[in-house]
């Protein structure tokens, strides 16, 4: 559902925390956002406009009888659209700007698990689009984010459609740097290459996501490994590779932790429920990994034990709440239309919103019951 009123913000406080309106109307002249003072008679009005269309649910018609009620503008409904249109370039400035803000120091449980190194946790999340036709073909806007979770704030932010998948290499590699994903994520190829730019990586690992291999090149039978293993054994730890086109492999280390015995049952719940769902039998291989939480990761056995990595995987629930408050929190919702400029610009002023409010975040993030529980 689209918001019923707009967010009560302070605009200006938002004002001055975009950099004052001096900064903004040099911004929106230079990103031809905002051209000459006519009808809307300075950047700051014409952002308020904006913002007031896309953080509402009233449509073109009523922002203008909005903008001119209280005294911004008198504009028509065309002439709201045209600016908002105009207006993306000047949003993603105000984004990068706000994403490269000062934000709290990081977690005292990070800096425990690895010291001062960058922790990025990568995700995406999707936004379906308004019209039927595009819901129906499974259109969505899709949002590819990563968490920089030593500083509890989002790093990047960009907007695709259904075109674009997510990857893992997607943002640029920071040296030094911790990149941790979910099992989308786990594409050899990829891995290989944020390896290689002086990141290490943890990625959640489907049983059968990759071409398992061992260091002769001899295929490892991953269902048989995981069936195999004593009950009393709850942790794998061992150097796995990963092929790749060509004929190349990629080695990381397999670390796999036995889930405990509630958890078991309710991923082999879930597993068969969908098997029922589809009239299909569970593959082994999927019953054999229910009973783990199976890793890849490139970090050196010697310094993070395997309850280290497992520890580092479960803080991704840092991202998941940070998009939880972007669609719940500051309610991202369906772009209106088909068009993409409007839809760019709506799901922009949702993530700047997002980024405004992050402070406010943070102080109630506190500590992972998931990872109490661990």
């Amino acid at each position: 559902m689209r918001r019923t009123t707009r967010p009560d913000l302070d605009f200006a406080a938002v004002i001055d925390r975009l950099g004052g309106a001096d900064h903004l109307e040099a911004e929106a002249r230079e990103t031809g956002a905002f051209r000459r003072a006519r009808v809307v008679k300075n950047a700051v009005d014409m952002l308020q406009i904006v913002l007031g269309y896309c953080l509402g649910s009233e449509g073109l018609r009523l922002t203008a009888a909005w903008a001119e009620a209280i005294g911004l503008a008198s504009v028509s409904n065309v002439a709201v659209l045209k600016r908002v249109r105009n207006a993306v370039p000047w949003l993603e400035v105000l984004v990068a700007r706000m994403l490269v803000a000062t934000q709290p120091a990081g977690v005292p449980r990070v800096r425990s698990l690895t010291g001062t190194r960058p922790i990025r946790l990568v995700d995406g999340t999707v936004v379906a689009k308004a019209d039927r036709a595009s819901r129906d073909a499974g259109g969505v806007w899709r949002v590819h984010a990563v968490w920089n979770l030593n500083e509890e704030r989002f790093s990047v932010f960009e907007l695709t459609d259904e075109k674009e998948g997510e990857r893992l290499d997607r943002a640029a590699v920071i040296a030094g740097e911790i990149r941790i994903a979910d099992r989308a994520y786990l594409q050899p190829e990829r891995i290989a290459r944020v390896l290689a730019a002086g990141a290490d990586v943890i990625v959640r690992a489907p049983w059968n996501g990759a071409r398992w291999l061992d260091a002769d090149g001899t295929s490892v039978d991953m269902t048989r490994l995981l069936a195999l293993t004593p009950r009393n054994r709850i942790v794998i730890d061992q150097p796995i590779w990963m092929g790749l086109p060509g004929g190349d492999r990629a080695g990381v280390r397999l670390v796999a932790l036995r889930k405990p015995p509630e958890a078991v049952k309710k991923s082999l719940e879930k597993v068969f429920a969908e098997a029922a769902r589809r009239g299909t039998t569970p593959q082994p291989g999927t019953v054999a990994a229910a009973e783990w939480l199976i890793l890849v990761t490139s970090l050196p056995k010697a310094e993070y034990r395997a309850g280290a990595i497992g520890d580092l995987y479960r803080l991704r629930w840092r991202i998941e709440v940070a998009f939880k408050h972007l669609k719940s929190g500051v309610g991202l919702s369906p772009p209106p239309g088909a068009d993409p400029a409007m839809a760019k610009a709506h799901v922009l002023s949702h993530l700047l919103l997002s980024l405004l409010t992050e402070p406010l975040l943070i102080e109630h993030l506190g500590d992972s019951p998931r990872l109490a529980a661990a």
